[in-house]
């Protein structure tokens, strides 16, 4: 098949640093070349793929040192050039949420959006109705909540290429959290459960300019105490060291995360997940296999003490049988198939792939 994927311009893809949906983008395209299909990434020039790249401008936004920059005129310019070469594709794979929704209602039977964020916002109903026609992909089962009546296709976990993540043995002994400074993943409980629990805790991660206050108010006092070591924003290459050597991830998020990437992230290092029972964990977390579900912090305290009792290369073996990027390209290709009439269907041993419930 020919089949473009289009990506967000705020990260590189994969992101250089933090980033969720580029690097699910990444992934899905070197794992989509693997299969044989002809893949055409637009995307931001300082991207790395497999794919062919179709540059929409030199930099991500984020890491674009110009002062001035607008995210709105760079995306347009990127939809007025794939709706340019739309006939070039058998289907047309979007991922900036429902940006395109006015530009292809035409071609609407040829796309296929997976949505990435989160769908509790007030304008969010009305204009999935306005727009009907677009085939969805949740990423989650949580995610469709808010708005059960859209034109859902499947559902699709994320997936990641494991060359990356070496597994570990959890050797250092810490608690690891990953991703965001921000109160609805809620690195204050973190803090708080390493400390109740008695161990070291390394914070891994970024603070964008809206969390800037939260950070300097609500958390930077919290690292004076020796137990909590705050590293800051980490890439691909730290990931593996960072994660295997970790007792367990932290994952005590306060808001219906879509999917929560970094758990996978963990579990290719063979490190168990400590998460809330919030969003979309439920259904990614193997309760007592890959990690353990909680429900407040004095359960999560407990949790760490007996999380070393999992088997790790059982946890890594979760990973590779449901999160692997194969698994999640052979997914999507065979939704691909049935946009464009049912050529080139999964085998049926490779169709358990296609959703997790």
């Amino acid at each position: 098949m020919k089949i473009a994927q289009i990506a967000p311009l705020y990260e590189a893809v994969p992101p250089l640093l933090y980033g969720g949906t580029e690097r699910v983008v990444a992934h899905l395209c070197n794992a989509l070349v693997a299969l044989g299909h002809e893949v055409t990434l637009f995307a931001s020039g300082d991207t790395r793929t497999r794919a062919r790249l179709a540059p929409m401008r030199p930099q991500a936004l984020r890491l674009d040192p110009a002062e001035l920059k607008s995210d709105l005129a760079s995306h347009l310019s990127m939809l007025h050039e794939v709706r340019r070469r739309a006939e070039e594709f058998d289907v047309l794979h979007f991922h900036v949420d429902l940006m395109h929704f006015p530009f292809f209602e035409d071609l609407a039977h040829r796309t296929l959006t997976t949505l990435h964020g989160r769908l509790d916002i007030v304008d969010l109903p009305d204009a999935y109705r306005r727009w009907n026609k677009y085939p969805l992909i949740s990423i989650s089962r949580h995610q469709r909540r808010p708005i059960p009546f859209a034109n859902w296709l499947a559902n699709v976990s994320h997936g990641l290429d494991e060359t990356p993540y070496a597994f570990g043995d959890g050797a250092g002994g810490y608690l690891a959290f990953l991703g965001r400074i921000s109160p609805e993943k809620r690195p204050d409980r973190a803090i708080e459960i390493a400390r109740r629990a008695g161990l070291p805790l390394k914070i891994a991660a970024k603070v964008d300019p809206v969390d800037k206050r939260y950070f300097e108010q609500e958390i930077r006092p919290l690292l004076d105490d020796p137990l909590i070591e705050y590293i800051g924003e980490i890439g691909d290459a730290q990931k593996a060291q960072f994660l295997g050597g970790a007792r367990a991830l932290l994952f005590p998020i306060d808001w219906p995360e879509p999917f929560g990437l970094v758990m996978i992230e963990a579990m290719a290092c063979g490190t168990p997940v400590i998460g809330w029972r919030c969003g979309s964990v439920p259904e990614v977390i193997e309760h007592g296999v890959s990690g353990l579900i909680v429900d407040d912090v004095v359960q999560a305290v407990q949790a760490v003490a007996v999380v070393g009792q999992l088997d790790r290369r059982r946890v890594r073996a979760c990973f590779e049988q449901r999160f692997s990027a194969s698994a999640m390209a052979n997914a999507y290709v065979e939704q691909y198939a049935r946009l464009i009439g049912g050529g080139g269907v999964l085998p049926p041993q490779d169709r358990h792939f296609r959703e997790v419930a």
